[in-house]
């Protein structure tokens, strides 16, 4: 099982993944956030957001649909 560092919003859908340290990427919707690719994790919401953090390879490209 391959780590990862991603979140799913569940309010627009989208799956932004940090790929390295201090890659800092926001979903479409602006509500949540992800940092520090395989260095560290941080992840940041808007009050009333809807969010999944996903770990794994296997959970990224299941929400994906690239399995």
């Amino acid at each position: 099982m391959s780590n990862v560092n991603a979140i799913h919003c569940l309010d627009c859908g989208d799956t932004p993944e940090s790929k390295h340290r201090h890659d800092f990427r926001w979903c479409r919707c602006g509500k949540v956030f992800v940092d520090g690719g395989r260095d560290y994790q941080r992840v940041g919401y808007h009050e009333g957001a809807r969010f999944e953090v996903i770990k794994t390879r296997e959970e990224l490209e299941a929400l994906r649909g690239t399995e």
